[in-house]
């Protein structure tokens, strides 16, 4: 198997900490973003969307989109499970991976991307050109505002976002936080110290190093 990704991409990121943190080894091709590699023909065959990553099987197969390379390489991979055990642990993670990427990931991503110089008429990811709107990233600012309050009070009552063991949610929660502090200057508030506890935690695994 083949990972295309980028080590610029908070995408690509959140796929490599799942690797390390189930040991999974496999080649990692790098893209590079800046130099719009992403945009060429052979890229474009692997990914017609124009994204990273691209997770590519052994017989071919492109699999795109965080969660359903996820689910291949748990499905294939069941050691250490991160998308859950059980009916009911699987489902909680589904629900707080996808809140945390909704309010939170979604939120910064949006403020980047119609922020930055670099993406002028690149405001969404993909192969179709927008226009920024900087309006948007005012308001992205204060839903990563609310995320970080709704974290806090969802980690006063848990160790980890979704329950008492790491899982994808927390990937993606942390990368988030990273992103934010990154990408719009926004990292945890002093006065969130659930978050700062959790953020400490996970942060301090081997596999954000990823």
């Amino acid at each position: 198997m083949k990972l295309y990704q980028s080590a610029s991409s908070p995408n690509s990121r959140r796929v490599r900490i799942f690797l390390a943190e189930k040991g999974i080894h496999l080649d990692i091709i790098p893209v590079n973003l800046g130099a719009k590699e992403q945009f060429g023909a052979e890229y474009r065959a692997i990914n017609p969307r124009l994204q990273v990553p691209t997770l590519v099987l052994d017989d071919g197969t492109s699999i795109a989109e965080v969660p359903a390379i996820w689910r291949y390489l748990e499905e294939t991979h069941p050691g250490m499970p991160l998308l859950g055990s059980s009916a009911k642990e699987k489902a909680l993670i589904t629900m707080w991976e996808r809140r945390v990427e909704l309010d939170g990931f979604a939120a910064v991503m949006e403020a980047v991307r119609n922020t930055v110089p670099g993406l002028e008429g690149r405001a969404l990811s993909g192969p179709y050109d927008y226009e920024q709107i900087p309006a948007l990233a005012e308001r992205s600012v204060l839903r990563v505002k609310n995320f970080y309050d709704d974290m806090e009070g969802r980690l006063a009552l848990t160790p980890f976002i979704a329950g008492e063991i790491f899982s994808v949610a927390d990937i993606t929660a942390m990368v988030t936080v990273d992103f934010a502090t990154g990408g719009i200057k926004l990292p945890v508030p002093d006065d969130r110290p659930a978050l700062e506890r959790w953020y400490q935690s996970v942060s301090s695994r081997s596999s954000a190093g990823a």
